[in-house]
């Protein structure tokens, strides 16, 4: 999960539950998760594997076996269909087992009180008459009765399909639905349903993710896997009509024929593309760098652009008051030796604050206040609030105190300005500290007061009778990681934008501290609306600040980000960056001080916020990719030689012309599905993979060169294996021809697998790399090959028999040498 239950005292009317009663309430009302039944996915997944290619053939060339009265080979495809039955049964588990594991770590959590504490708990533990605390951003998540609420208003959108937000009160009937979420305001709530029995599970909805549909990965997979298919299926008919027409025996020409079908079908490939993705994802979780769904590793291996929110993202979201300047009294001293100075403008400056605040510039200022000498019995009760709205933004609160009614607002210094109507030489001394401020990198307030006639309030906060107060400057310290973080982006890469609703001057220093490269100026968010797409695309593509910006700016930034076909990561806090996490490929949010909405929104979760791991999700995403590369490369050119020893023969009609038979390809399709989906998965990152450029979001998943590269080690084991068949069957006879090209190829996988851990470094290095499955794979294959020559039963089964020692030599020398021209290649490519 992406926070750790917490507890903490907290100073309450309610006490909310006694723990102890939280396990019966459990047991009786169940989880608080919407569901219509959990099927059994076995059954599901043995019907997946009956349909699958592989699976029939086996079962042809079992039947066929038994229709030949060849009994022995009959059951021993009989087994073989069940390991592969049970090995299929097993990865698919494993990757469903890692899938809902990456559920469970991304499950939303909820703040309750229980005995008088305040603690952090997933969603799904709830239970009817808890104590519920929800914020703004928060998605209610079980149907609740208010019990008090502060400036709530709710989006209730996903129930009745009004866009606007409600607002609530306290009333003691008053309730919140699971579904919807709080736009701004916290509350106390109690639980009253959950699961099944709230209004949205007695609808029948659900808040699931969409389906997404097929990524390119997955579609260039299915396109590799449907033509070698095609293929399979066209050495099929060819083999099996040639040995008709050759011997008219129509049961062994079919089995002749599935033994090319079994050998061309990398049914390996669709296994290992699932597998990965998914353990890929499990592995990142457990380094607190929760993907929510396993297919967003795809993407962070060919992230271009990472855009990057200031506020809690960059910098550290633990705002305190800096600098102050009254409008009466000029730049005003703070800190410690002077705590009163700053109490007048303090004063309104908290009166435009929530009296409960949680947010973190909120909090910065009520305790500035605080320690000026003010206290909660100076803030009265407040009577009408005005939300924060426009571009740029501020906020309203207004209160009746002794005879009159008195406003607070607070907002972007320009707004504030504007509203007051303030004179030139004002506004002009005013600015000077904003960019006085902005150039130390703080965030600057404007505060302003009204006095009100009556209660009728104007429909627009603008329009009241404002007196500017002054400026209140926050400091928030860039976190000590950004920078590292920014610099091992660049290194990889990426470039890195900052995009805030902060002061242009501020982010651009902000920009500069953090090591982001730019020129020295910014766009803003009204710059970005008034322009074209075709000008914004072309803009995009040099610009790295982004100051002044909401929601739909930066929604347009990333839109034209990706039309110029850039692979765009966004990060995000607060709830406004809901609509560019959900557009970006690749949202990330933080897990401690983000908002649920912004969690929800997201694709990926940092748990505790440092953005260090940023770098190590692109990592990873890399090494998946690069991974997957290597298995699916191993799978096209081992199946080569097994197709062509298969083929060969039959058709130039050499004195063996066919010398394996289904139980001989299925040997080795056992052999290979736990290669490439065991051990190519546990191959760490190489050591240069960050020093690399992103890949391009088009790139197939091998190009030309790659896969030219994989046909000739594919056709070097061929040449290797049919030289010592020619060999062989001048001298020998069929079993000792088969046993010697049988050897020769388990010598070639074995050698082909080490090979194949880098296509770029020599063996000297990789044999360095750290994958704990090495000495499982030599010990495997070996104990393989020593049963089938030494057990006489099984090389009975296998049609072999026993060859001189040298001849073993020679199948290892030919082996190694039809895999070792690669190494030398590598280590002059290398060199060079």
């Amino acid at each position: 999960m992406y926070l750790t239950m917490a507890t903490t005292p907290v100073k309450t009317k309610y006490r909310g539950l006694a723990l102890a009663d939280i396990v019966p309430r459990q047991k009786q009302y169940g989880k608080n998760v919407l569901k219509a039944g959990q099927p059994n996915r076995l059954p599901g997944i043995l019907i997946n594997i009956v349909r699958e290619p592989m699976f029939l053939l086996l079962l042809a060339a079992c039947v066929l076996y038994f229709l030949l009265n060849s009994f022995t080979e009959g059951f021993m495809m009989l087994m073989a269909i069940l390991l592969v039955t049970a090995i299929s049964v097993y990865q698919e588990n494993r990757s469903s087992r890692a899938l809902e594991a990456l559920k469970q770590y991304s499950a939303p959590l909820c703040t309750v009180i229980r005995e008088n504490k305040e603690m952090t708990i997933p969603a799904a533990d709830l239970v009817p008459e808890d104590i519920l605390l929800l914020h703004e951003g928060e998605i209610v998540p079980a149907d609740v009765i208010l019990l008090e609420a502060n400036d709530l208003t709710v989006n209730e959108s996903l129930l009745t399909g009004e866009a606007f937000p409600a607002g609530k009160e306290a009333d003691g009937k008053t309730m919140l639905y699971q579904g919807t979420t709080l736009n701004s305001g916290a509350c106390v709530s109690r639980v009253m349903t959950t699961g099944n029995a709230t209004l949205l599970g007695k609808m029948g909805k659900s808040i699931q993710e969409p389906d997404l549909g097929s990524t390119l990965l997955q579609r260039q997979m299915k396109v590799l896997v449907r033509r070698l298919a095609i293929f399979g299926i066209t050495g099929f008919i060819f083999v099996c009509g040639i040995n008709f027409l050759r011997s008219g025996d129509i049961t062994g020409s079919l089995l002749l024929g599935l033994t090319l079908a079994m050998a061309a079908i990398p049914e390996e490939i669709p296994v290992a593309f699932s597998s990965f993705m998914a353990l890929g994802g499990l592995y990142m979780s457990r380094m607190g760098i929760i993907p929510k769904q396993s297919r967003i590793i795809e993407y962070l291996g060919a992230a271009s652009v990472l855009c990057l929110d200031k506020t809690g993202t960059i910098t550290e979201n633990k705002m305190q008051v800096a600098d102050l300047y009254d409008v009466h009294r000029g730049i005003l001293p703070t800190g410690i030796a002077a705590p009163a100075a700053g109490n007048h403008l303090l004063y309104f400056a908290a009166l435009a604050c929530e009296r409960s605040p949680f947010d973190s510039m909120e909090v910065a200022i009520t305790e500035a206040f605080l320690h000026s000498g003010g206290s909660d019995n100076m803030l009265p009760p407040m009577i009408h609030e005005y939300p924060l709205e426009g571009r740029p933004p501020m906020m309203t609160h207004v209160y009746r105190r002794d005879n009159n009614i008195v406003a607070a607002a607070k907002g972007a210094p320009e707004r504030i300005l504007r509203a007051c109507r303030s004179d030139a030489q004002t506004v002009a001394a005013s600015m000077a500290f904003v960019n006085k401020m902005a150039k130390k990198g703080h965030r600057v307030l404007g505060i302003a007061s009204a006095i009100l006639k009556d209660d009728n309030f104007p429909f627009c906060q603008d329009d009241l009778n404002w007196q500017l107060e002054g400026m209140v400057a926050l400091y928030d310290p860039p976190r000590k990681e950004a920078a590292p973080m920014i610099s091992a982006l660049s290194r990889a890469g990426l470039r890195v934008n900052i995009i805030t609703g902060d002061y242009p001057v501020t982010a651009l220093y902000i920009a500069g501290k953090t090591g982001i490269t730019h020129k020295g100026h910014c766009v803003t968010g009204e710059q970005v609306m008034s322009m074209s797409d075709t000008d914004l695309k072309d803009l995009v593509k040099h610009e790295s600040v982004y100051a002044r910006m909401f929601p739909e700016a930066k929604l347009k930034v990333i839109e034209a980000l990706k039309a110029n076909n850039e692979i765009v990561a966004m990060t995000g806090d607060g709830v406004n960056d809901g609509p560019a996490l959900k557009a970006a490929h690749i949202g990330i949010a933080m897990g401690k001080k983000g908002t649920e909405i912004a969690r929800i929104a997201a694709d990926l979760v940092i748990t505790d916020d440092n953005l260090s791991k940023i770098p190590a999700a692109v990592e990873q995403g890399r090494k998946i990719y690069n991974n997957l590369k290597k298995a699916v490369r191993y799978i096209i050119s081992i199946h080569i030689p097994i197709i062509l020893t298969t083929a060969i023969p039959l058709v130039f009609s050499w004195k063996y012309p066919n010398i394996f038979t289904p139980v001989h390809v299925i040997f080795l399709e056992l052999i290979m599905g736990p290669t490439c989906s065991l051990f190519y998965e546990k191959e760490p990152a190489g050591p240069r993979i960050m020093y690399a450029p992103p890949r391009s979001s088009s790139a197939p998943l091998l190009t030309g060169k790659e896969l030219l590269v994989s046909i000739i080690q594919g056709l070097a084991i061929t040449a290797g294996v049919l030289t010592i068949y020619a060999s062989s069957m001048q001298q020998g006879n069929l079993e000792e021809t088969r046993t010697l090209v049988f050897l020769t190829l388990l010598y070639s996988n074995i050698f082909l697998t080490f090979a194949n851990r880098s296509f770029t470094e020599p063996f000297e290095l990789t044999i360095k790399y750290r994958n704990r499955l090495s000495p499982a794979v030599i010990t495997v294959s070996v104990l393989f090959i020593a049963a089938i020559y030494l057990v006489p039963s099984i090389r009975n089964v296998f049609g072999m028999t026993t060859v001189a020692g040298i001849q073993f030599f020679i199948c290892a020398v030919i082996a190694f040498c039809s895999v070792a021209w690669f190494e030398v290649f590598k280590y002059f490519r290398y060199r060079k």
